[in-house]
């Protein structure tokens, strides 16, 4: 199967030929940059020499020849090319946020017009399985509502409030350097940021609304000093009181049949570099803590991505993403 990054030159980009390398069944053929078409992509990733001989191209959309597409572009840039790869039949995954929100919320959220609008399958496969299934389009999930729906899932409907805190690694910010991500702003600290206003909070409300809750949902992140990871504690206040052996069993009945979620003491450096997601809970009664932990650029970004298309495709869902955590 024939695979095209659009956008490969990121950190996402990045990850997805590093997965694929390990796909039975898939082969990153073009992998595009417009500003470094004709440098070989072990350039500018080079822990990919050996592993790909691809030079960075930058065709036009009606000349991308693949079976399957990712979009790793950035926000808003996603949608001049969606529809067209989908017109000619080629699947697309997109890792941006074009397609996650009803249109109406997206533009009030990205403040942009939407110009290419079409309903797609919210790609987080432990919620939403069936419609990723030979679904044509899949949009793949911002990191922080991965880490935070996960959390939260089995106990959503039961909740009147979410509380969502989450520490990231600098990754999370992309390749491009800033002030906010410059080694003297962020080691030794942790800075929370957008308080109450970040993007990926509509998704979060989006998704606990999926899951039948009426709860209010709340979002603050806090950039730490770590090259990758998020570690979100999720704080839901229950209507009625739950015992811990009855939440337990709740957490372990819903997921019993998902491979990429594991339950033990989250901590980045057990999940860094994979696809999985680590949980853990613990009751007061009616206040349950859930924390989980994913790598930002794999369950988060590209892992999920890959198995989003390993959905679509009727593949293994674990095709290419078995790998254990990074640790150490």
């Amino acid at each position: 199967m024939k695979v095209a990054i659009v956008g490969a030159s990121g950190y996402a980009g990045g990850e997805l030929i590093r997965l694929l390398a390990y796909h039975s069944k898939a082969e990153v053929v073009c992998a595009t940059s417009r500003k470094l078409a004709g440098t070989p992509l072990d350039q500018i990733h080079p822990q990919l020499k050996g592993f790909s001989n691809l030079t960075f191209t930058n065709p036009e959309t009606d000349a991308i020849d693949a079976d399957v597409a990712f979009l790793a572009v950035p926000h808003t840039a996603a949608m001049t090319y969606a529809g067209k790869l989908v017109s000619q039949g080629i699947k697309v995954v997109d890792l941006s946020a074009d397609y996650r929100l009803p249109k109406d919320v997206f533009e009030k959220v990205y403040g942009v017009p939407h110009t290419d609008y079409f309903k797609a399958p919210y790609g987080i496969p432990e919620l939403h399985r069936k419609d990723c299934i030979n679904a044509t389009f899949v949009s793949n999930p911002g990191c922080f509502p991965t880490g935070a729906t996960l959390a939260a899932a089995p106990l959503a409907k039961y909740a009147h409030t979410i509380i969502y805190d989450s520490k990231t690694g600098v990754s999370g910010a992309g390749d491009n350097p800033s002030a906010t991500t410059h080694y003297p702003n962020v080691g030794d600290n942790v800075g929370p940021y957008k308080l109450t206003t970040h993007r990926h909070l509509a998704e979060m409300q989006q998704e606990a609304a999926f899951l039948g809750s009426k709860a209010a949902v709340y979002f603050t992140p806090h950039l730490v000093p770590v090259n990758r990871g998020i570690l979100t504690t999720a704080h839901i206040l229950l209507k009625e009181p739950m015992e811990q052996k009855e939440v337990e069993k709740l957490y372990h009945d819903y997921y019993k049949n998902e491979y990429f979620i594991r339950f033990q003491k989250p901590v980045l450096g057990a999940v860094r570099g994979s696809n999985f997601c680590d949980i853990m809970v613990e009751s007061e009664g009616t206040r349950v803590v859930a924390v989980s932990a994913i790598d930002n650029l794999v369950k988060g970004a590209s892992g999920q991505a890959i198995q989003n298309m390993n959905l679509m495709c009727g593949f293994d869902e674990k095709d290419g993403l078995t790998g254990a955590g990074v640790f150490p």
